[in-house]
């Protein structure tokens, strides 16, 4: 009897990478191996391991990584990466197998699914972001520009390659039917998970990230601020409250945005806002435990096109959210779903500075218990047995195929 196929899973990022992508493929990995074997082609330096039966082999793929500042030659890079990715899963896919790759960098998807067509194996995208949409909305690409509709053309090749496409919020199924090579019965929901214990966590005024702000209404922003984000609003709103002791920004993070936050404060000094460099992990429990209400400031139209993970974190800590986007985008359909917060419109700082007066004059003291009650129901063990699901069918789908044929 022919063994089973193997899963290759494909991932720029990986630990000992400390990003969100490389976390969540680790964890995918992992889950996969106890059933299956895996193999993980990994673009960071340090990965490769060949560890006990039930864990993934790791090999390491020569990547250059250039600051993210640095868009021209991060763009040489990836293109470099992913030619070299591509000829490395074509030596190691074979048919039967399963690809598995995420969308960053955004053109490593077109090599996965292509060599897996080439090696009639099945593909897996996961889509974090969707490319060029992402580039449009930041004001990168035009609409209609030359680039984005080759994008887009190249996109609708890609989906007719692969075989799924995992999707984290359910916001994305209308924007992806919307090419020609997508079809409903190839999208499988599968949203991320907390990496926090969700459990409620009183404000403290011995936390160490609160210290010096007294008793003070403490709104917090975390995380990596990149193609999608509006660092703008966020200040805006902080300037326009400046004039209110009540009411403190703690803000931290990494990317872009949160440079042009740097920026903005390091000429205005307004006295109401606290900018903390990254926080470790080991420490995030405690920063995000430190805020009394979170945002998540997105640009207009990101319904869709990307999804904040860290927002079930904020959940699991028993936090209210404002998010700033349009009302049918996943982490908004979720808070308004579950009256976790406010959605305010993208681009209206007021309304953000009013959203914040309001919550800090009327805390609802039945918010943290229910906050954390919906964190729970998005538990890495709810999404990694959906992952290892999938690859159940696809790989039993091919044993009945070869079944057949013989």
């Amino acid at each position: 009897m022919q063994k089973p196929g193997k899963v290759v899973v494909v991932s720029q990022h990986y630990p000992p990478d400390r990003s969100t992508t490389a976390a969540i493929m680790a964890a995918i990995a992992n889950r996969l191996a106890k059933e299956v074997d895996v193999l993980v082609l990994s673009g960071w330096p340090g990965s490769a391991s060949k560890l006990a039966a039930d864990r993934p082999v790791v090999e390491e793929i020569k990547n250059w990584m250039p600051g993210k500042a640095a868009l021209l030659k991060r763009a040489a890079a990836e293109l470099l990466f992913t030619a070299r990715t591509f000829f490395a899963v074509l030596r190691r896919l074979e048919r039967g197998d399963v690809a598995l790759t995420v969308t960053a960098p955004f053109v490593l998807p077109y090599a996965v699914a292509a060599a897996a067509r080439l090696k009639r194996a099945r593909s897996i995208l996961i889509m974090h972001d969707l490319f060029p949409e992402v580039l449009v909305l930041s004001g990168l690409l035009k609409p209609g520009s030359i680039v984005t509709r080759a994008m887009r053309a190249m996109n609708g090749l890609m989906f007719r390659a692969l075989t799924t496409v995992v999707i984290i919020g359910r916001d994305s199924e209308k924007l992806l039917l919307s090419y020609r090579g997508m079809t409903r019965d190839k999208i499988e929901f599968i949203p991320n998970w907390t990496t926090i214990d969700p459990a409620v966590r009183p404000v403290a005024a011995d936390n160490a990230f609160r210290r010096g702000l007294g008793g003070r209404f403490v709104v917090g922003l975390s995380g990596n601020l990149g193609f999608t984000h509006d660092p703008v609003i966020v200040f805006e709103a902080a300037r326009r409250l400046k004039d209110d002791p009540g009411i403190h920004f703690l803000l931290s993070g990494w990317g872009m945005g949160f440079d042009k936050l740097r920026s903005m404060q390091s000429e205005a000094k307004l006295a109401n806002i606290t900018l903390v460099d990254r926080v470790a992990d080991e420490d995030l429990q405690d920063f995000l435990s430190a805020a009394d209400l979170w945002l998540i400031p997105y640009r207009k139209d990101v319904a869709g096109v990307s999804v904040p993970s860290r927002f079930y974190n904020l959940l699991a800590v028993g936090r209210p959210v404002i998010l700033i986007s349009e009302p049918d985008a996943e982490a908004a359909l979720t808070v308004t779903e579950h009256d976790l917060g406010r959605v305010v419109t993208p681009g209206m700082p007021a309304q953000l500075a009013e959203a914040i007066r309001a919550a800090s004059r009327t805390p609802d003291p039945t918010l943290p218990e229910r906050a954390v009650a919906v964190a729970r129901s998005y538990s890495p063990e709810r999404a990694l047995t959906g992952y290892a699901a999938l690859i159940q069918r696809l790989i039993g789908s091919e044993e009945r195929c070869r079944e057949l044929r013989s």
